[in-house]
């Protein structure tokens, strides 16, 4: 029976870019993936820059950037009325934290495909296409894994661990017999995917639309493509809404017909919910099959990959020997709460869609508009709502708070160097932990905590001589001497007036449960 060291049950986007990952960390991968190809038919359309960044690590950001959307002239995210006049919302940018765009659109067979031609060629994994994971069981410190291959021969295979990122309706997970958490959301909508043709009428502007009669999303999704969602309203079947010429009524509003073709049109109940738990022994769940979203803030599939970047510095420590087990409970401490934050802002940006309607429904006959209830505009894209820090875990809880960096991304602005060299921050920090100092003083450490550096690998460099052409540092370093980044570039902690740089090493070891 072969052996590896993490079995991966599912290649599609998070599942492939997991293989990459785990592979690029020097873990030999097995993947499992029960298609012969890549789903034909668009679903997710945004990805972060976090994610483009994630792969910055294993220098594939390049050619991943390269098939995503650039930012068009003018092209903003926003809230609109029944009238499709726009009502708030803020411009797309170009930069961001995380020294990528920071939305950008794509579509999704061109990235699987990609990802998995990727995740195929790599020599540090073996790719299983048209097999079915048919049952898996610990035992003595592996999982065992039996598969039912194409032809109908069974094989057998073992790993350390095994990562199921089959989807929502994971085989993994109803065999671990691992419920959801609901977190209020569940109503069907239709979602119809175009081709543009000469001639239409769509601009650039994605719109939640808060109309009355039917709330609707529109999403400038990468050229030539758009999409549209249109909630069900009561008494509406799938079967009556799938039908070509009330898809044609729906978007008559929008442009002509003649102005597009229809590439897909499916009806899905949007849900919100969180598995109960995210890993049961040597079996850790990723991706949909932990946590599924309403699609407001294009953050389904971008929660999925940061699951496997997560991932992809903890296993290799784990396996390794340098770190004990229990670094996997933080797995879930780290990306649960994180997960679930941007899962309830989804849900309170479909609450804001509801309200504004209502609004205008109120105006309408001349009533009182209804009172925005508490918090509710500040989910609105601007508004004020950003993405949540780790709050648990591998970090520094002591430190997190609003306006600091600690569980927060680590910005990476362009720099130039002394010799006027140009690059991207991350560039410099290497693919692990990093000890990023103001200055070579800062770097000043104990022999303990020189091991604890040596132990991880952590690289240790300077912001001395550097100029941020683009972007800016990190916002610590006004108060702080040093950082220490996570090799998925989140902040475990600086130092402080009351916390110097051998104590943050410390507190970094005990955390990590490193074995010194």
């Amino acid at each position: 029976m072969s052996s590896y060291d993490v079995a991966i049950v599912g290649m599609g986007p998070v599942g492939a870019a997991a293989a990459i990952l785990f592979a690029d960390a020097g873990l030999k991968v097995i993947a499992f993936e029960r298609d012969a190809h890549v789903y034909p038919l668009p679903r997710a359309v945004a990805l972060d820059g976090e994610v483009v960044r994630g792969f910055q690590r294993v220098g594939r950001a390049g050619e991943l950037a390269a098939l995503l959307q650039p930012v068009r002239p003018g092209e903003r995210a926003g809230f609109a009325n029944s009238r499709l006049e726009w009502l708030f919302g803020q411009p797309y940018a170009t930069f961001g934290v995380n020294g990528w765009q920071p939305i950008s659109m794509f579509d999704q067979p061109e990235l699987e495909a990609h990802l998995r031609r990727l995740a195929m060629d790599h020599s540090g994994v073996t790719g299983c296409l048209e097999v079915q994971v048919e049952t898996f069981e610990e035992t003595g410190g592996q999982v065992a894994i039996r598969a039912r291959q194409a032809d109908g021969a069974l094989s057998e295979t073992s790993a350390r661990f095994l990562v199921a990122c089959d989807g929502a309706a994971s085989g993994a997970r109803r065999a671990l017999e691992i419920g959801w958490r609901d977190l209020g959301y569940d109503h069907d909508w239709l979602v119809v995917d175009v081709v543009l043709k000469d001639g239409h009428t769509l601009g650039l502007d994605t719109l939640q639309v808060c109309d009355p009669d039917r709330l609707s999303t529109y999403i400038a999704t990468k050229d030539p493509f758009r999409r549209w969602e249109f909630k069900l309203n009561p008494g509406e079947t799938r079967e009556e809404m799938l039908e070509p010429e009330r898809i044609r009524e729906l978007i008559d509003p929008w442009t002509p017909r003649g102005t597009y073709e229809i590439r897909r049109s499916a009806v899905y109940q949007f849900h919100a919910a969180t598995a109960e738990t995210w890993r049961k022994g040597r079996v850790l769940l990723a991706g949909d099959a932990a946590h599924q979203t309403p699609p407001f803030l294009g953050q389904g599939l971008n929660a999925g990959m940061r699951d496997v970047i997560n991932l992809a510095w903890k296993l290799p420590l784990v396996l390794s020997g340098a770190a004990d087990e229990g670094l996997l409970d933080s797995y879930q401490a780290e990306r649960g709460a994180h997960a679930a934050d941007l899962v309830e802002w989804a849900v309170a940006i479909g609450k804001l869609m509801e309200h504004l309607a209502a609004v205008e429904a109120a105006q309408r006959v001349g009533r009182k508009p209804p009172e925005v209830p508490d918090g509710n505009r500040a989910s609105g894209y601007g508004q004020g709502r950003e993405a949540p820090p780790l709050r648990d875990g591998v970090v520094m809880v002591d430190q997190v708070s609003e306006d600091g960096s600690t569980g927060y991304l680590f910005r990476q602005p362009a720099v130039r160097d002394a010799d006027g060299e140009e690059y991207l921050l991350d560039d410099r920090l290497g693919a692990g932990f990093a000890l990023v100092a103001r200055s070579e003083a800062d770097l000043a450490m104990s022999e303990a905590s020189r091991a604890i550096v040596d132990a991880l690998g952590m690289s240790t460099t300077t912001l001395e001589g550097l100029e941020a052409t683009r972007g800016r540092f990190d916002r610590h370093y006004e108060g702080s001497a040093a950082a220490v980044v996570r090799p998925d570039r989140y902040v475990f902690g600086h130092t402080s007036q009351s916390l110097s740089l051998d104590a943050l090493l410390g507190e970094l070891a005990a955390r990590l449960g490193l074995r010194l």
